[in-house]
């Protein structure tokens, strides 16, 4: 998996919720506009949430990678360990508590009426793209390892008469020439961590967009205000666990960059886009809550999924938790603290 085929599928879904959500039948439960509206209020904060969004994205997306300047966000020390876990529990319960509700809300709306509706097609999406992502996770991992683990093995044998091969199943490091590994070639370890990151960060994407066309299209300060500080801090800790994922897969750095950019700009381009279709903009259409109902359902089932078997039980697994008491109570601690401030924000966002 590349991070340009990451950038093929959000420029698809950029192309594709414009037109769904001026398209399809008008409703007829079609919700009253809100009596505050206000263009130019709501234009204002608009542009502050641009800004704030964009400059908390970039810092909470940096800070983790960049180890080297902040030696405590390495991800050898500890404190790396309980940040992440923070980070994650933001994503988990981002996923619970925020982008599934939103994909409930959606496709249970009065206005999609008929029998096939009947069905928990929320729940069934967010079910498939759990699955669909550990079958992506799995085969992109085998995929990795096998183009850089195989090779000269028997013709090392045959050469040298001897072959000394050690593996750890859980850290997943090799010594010796049996598996023709080159200079510069990743670990097992370091294929995994370069897997999770891409996968989380389509998660995040698809998410984001949505956000931020709905914030985009709103015309409604007291809606929108809320909004600010909610998505800013959400952002910012999501960016953390992006960062971390970002960092220990030590991608070159044109990629770092490309990821960590690319992080950055999906919320205020999506603002963008939403305050360019605002006035066409139908959220009650059957087209917008189908697509945007789909769209938050298959993004929650990957953050969830991420977040457990990916952030969460890779670290708390780990031997270093597992061993270290202290840690392991402060990275319980750090988890319940994230997922639990952005179980808050819920109440505003």
């Amino acid at each position: 998996m590349k991070s340009a085929g990451l950038m093929v599928f959000v420029v698809v879904v950029f192309a594709l919720l414009p037109l769904s959500v001026r398209g399809g039948s008008d409703c007829t439960c079609a919700k009253s506009e809100n009596e505050d509206g206000n263009k130019s209020k709501a234009l204002k904060y608009k542009l502050v949430a641009i800004a704030s969004i964009l400059i908390a994205s970039t810092i909470g997306v940096c800070l983790p990678i960049l180890g080297n300047v902040i030696p405590a966000l390495r991800p050898e020390n500890d404190i790396f360990i309980i940040v992440k876990a923070f980070a994650a529990g933001v994503i988990l319960s981002t996923g619970f508590m925020h982008v599934l509700p939103d994909a409930f809300e959606k496709l249970t709306d009065a206005c999609l009426k008929g029998k096939a509706w009947e069905f928990p097609f929320t729940g069934f999406v967010a079910m498939l793209s759990a699955i669909g992502t550990l079958m992506i996770d799995s085969f992109a991992t085998s995929y990795y390892n096998k183009s850089h683990f195989v090779g000269p093995i028997e013709e090392e044998g045959e050469h040298q008469g001897h072959v000394h091969v050690h593996t750890h199943p859980t850290h997943g490091h090799a010594h010796g020439p049996a598996f023709g590994l080159q200079e510069g070639s990743a670990s097992s370890d370091l294929l995994r961590h370069r897997v999770i990151s891409q996968v989380l960060e389509l998660g995040i994407v698809v998410h984001s967009v949505i956000i931020g066309i709905s914030l985009g299209a709103s015309e409604s300060p007291k809606t929108i205000k809320p909004l600010v500080a909610a998505l800013t801090f959400h952002q910012f800790f999501e960016g953390m666990g992006l960062g971390g994922c970002i960092s220990q897969a030590k991608f070159k750095r044109r990629a770092v960059t490309l990821m960590a950019v690319f992080f950055s700009l999906t919320t205020p381009i999506g603002i963008g886009i939403g305050m360019a279709i605002s006035s066409k903009y139908k959220e009650d259409s059957s087209n917008a809550l189908i697509l945007e109902g789909i769209f938050n359902a298959a993004s929650a089932g990957i953050l969830i999924y991420m977040a457990l078997v990916d952030l969460l039980a890779a670290d708390f697994m780990n031997p270093r938790v597992q061993n270290n008491l202290k840690l392991h109570l402060a990275s319980n601690l750090s988890l319940l603290l994230g997922a639990g401030c952005m179980a808050l924000l819920a109440h505003w966002a």
